[in-house]
C-alpha cells in the first residue's frame, strides 16, 4: 500500500475522516495570501535577472508603462521587460499553476500521491497529437488548431489510463505501469512522425520543443495559456470539497450525494485541458504536477480547498525560479526548463517511491 492510501486508511478509521477546519479566518487566508505575495516578489526578481541585469526601480517604470502607455519612445529596458523577460515569466506562471492544480486533481482521482499529467501519459498524448499536428501542417490552418490537438489527445489518454485505472480497481502500481507504456508508445510514435517529416524547419522546432522550454515565448502564447487555464483551474476548485470525499472512496463520496462518475469524468477531462493548454505553448514539462502538490499536501494538509489553490502559487513560483535558473545557470549556455524540472523531480520521484516501499514493509 503506498503513503497516501495508508493516509486514507487512516482517516477512514476516525471519526471525522477528513482534517479539522482551521480555526479563524486569518488561518485560512493566511498562506495564500503569504504565498501570493512570494509568488509576486520571485516574478519581479525573474524579470529583473538575466544577461542584462535590471534594477527593480527600471522594471517598475516599464510594468508601469504598460499600464499608463506614454507617448515617448520606449526605453530599450522598457522593451526588453515587457516583449522579452515578462512574457516569459507570466507563462511560466501560468504552466506552473495548471499542471499543479492536474497534479492534484489526478492524485485525488486516482487516489495516488505519483500521478500527474508527465508520468500517467497525458503530456505525452498531448504532445504526440501537437507533433502530428505541425509535421502535417494542420496547426498552420488557424491558431486554435495546436490547442486544439493537443487537447484530443490528453483527453484520448487520459480515458485509456482512467478505463484501465477502472478495471484494475485503482491499484497505484497499474496506472504508474500504464503510464510508462503510454510514454513510451508514444515517444516512438513521435520519433517515427519526425523521421518521416519532409520539413527540416518543423522537425527542429519540435525537437527543441519536446523537453519543454520558453525561450521564445510571446504574448501571443500567454494568450493561449490565459484562455485554458484559469478559467479551468477556478472549476476545479469548485469541486475541491467532491475531490476531499473521493480521495477516501467512492462509496464514501456517493454516500454524501457526489455523483462520482460525472464528477470524475469531468475533472479529468478539466486536467486534459489544463495539460494541453500547457504542453501546447511550451512542450512537455514534467514533474512539476508530481512535486508541487506532493510537498503542499505535507505542509498544509489533504484538504483540496487549500491545497490546489497553494499549489496553484507554488506551482507558479516553481516553474519560474526552474526557468530562471535554466537560462543563467550556464550563461551564455541556455538550458530547456524542461531540463531542470526533471532533474529537481526525478530524485523527488525516486524519494517517494523509496518512502512508499517503506510503508508497505
Amino acid at each position: 500500500m503506498l503513503l497516501h492510501d495508508h493516509e486514507i486508511a487512516t482517516a477512514q478509521r476516525s471519526p471525522d475522516p477528513l482534517p479539522p477546519r482551521p480555526r479563524t479566518r486569518a488561518v485560512r487566508i493566511g498562506s495564500p495570501i503569504v504565498a501570493s505575495f512570494g509568488l509576486l516578489l520571485i516574478a519581479l526578481v525573474a524579470v529583473s535577472i538575466g544577461p542584462v541585469s535590471l534594477a527593480p526601480g527600471t522594471v517598475l517604470h516599464a510594468l508601469g508603462g504598460l499600464v499608463v502607455p506614454s507617448d515617448s519612445a520606449p526605453a530599450a529596458s522598457d522593451l526588453l521587460v515587457s516583449e522579452v523577460r515578462l512574457p516569459r515569466v507570466v507563462l511560466a506562471g501560468l504552466v506552473g499553476a495548471g499542471l499543479s492544480v492536474a497534479g492534484a486533481v489526478m492524485q485525488a482521482l486516482f487516489r495516488n500521491p505519483l500521478a500527474e499529467p508527465g508520468i500517467t501519459g497525458v503530456s505525452s498524448g498531448a504532445t504526440a497529437a501537437a507533433v502530428i499536428a505541425i509535421v502535417t501542417g494542420v496547426s498552420a490552418l488557424a491558431w486554435w488548431m495546436l490547442p486544439l490537438a493537443a487537447f484530443v489527445g490528453a483527453l484520448v489518454c487520459t480515458a485509456i489510463v482512467h478505463a484501465i485505472s477502472s478495471v484494475s480497481r485503482g491499484r497505484s502500481s497499474t496506472i504508474i505501469l500504464v503510464g510508462i507504456a503510454a510514454n513510451a508508445f508514444l515517444g516512438a510514435l513521435v520519433s517515427a512522425v519526425l523521421a518521416n517529416a519532409s520539413d527540416a524547419a518543423d522537425v527542429q522546432r519540435v525537437t527543441f520543443w519536446l523537453n519543454g522550454d520558453l525561450t521564445a515565448a510571446t504574448w501571443s502564447d500567454v494568450a493561449v495559456a490565459a484562455v485554458g487555464i484559469p478559467l479551468v483551474a477556478i472549476v476545479l476548485l469548485g469541486l475541491a470539497r467532491s475531490f476531499d470525499l473521493m480521495s477516501l472512496s467512492d462509496t464514501q463520496a456517493a454516500s454524501t450525494g457526489v455523483n462520482v462518475g460525472l464528477v470524475r469524468q469531468s475533472a479529468l477531462a478539466l486536467a486534459a485541458l489544463v495539460t494541453a493548454a500547457a504542453v501546447c505553448v511550451t512542450g512537455v514539462i514534467s514533474f512539476v504536477g508530481l512535486v508541487v502538490p506532493h510537498l503542499v499536501r505535507l505542509l498544509v494538509g489533504p484538504r483540496h480547498a487549500r491545497l490546489m489553490w497553494l499549489s496553484a502559487l507554488s506551482g507558479a513560483a516553481f516553474l519560474i525560479v526552474a526557468d530562471l535558473i535554466a537560462r543563467m545557470l550556464f550563461t551564455p549556455v541556455v538550458l530547456q526548463t524542461g531540463t531542470v524540472t526533471a532533474f529537481v523531480g526525478a530524485p523527488a520521484l525516486l524519494l517517494l517511491v523509496l518512502r512508499s516501499r517503506r510503508n508497505l514493509q
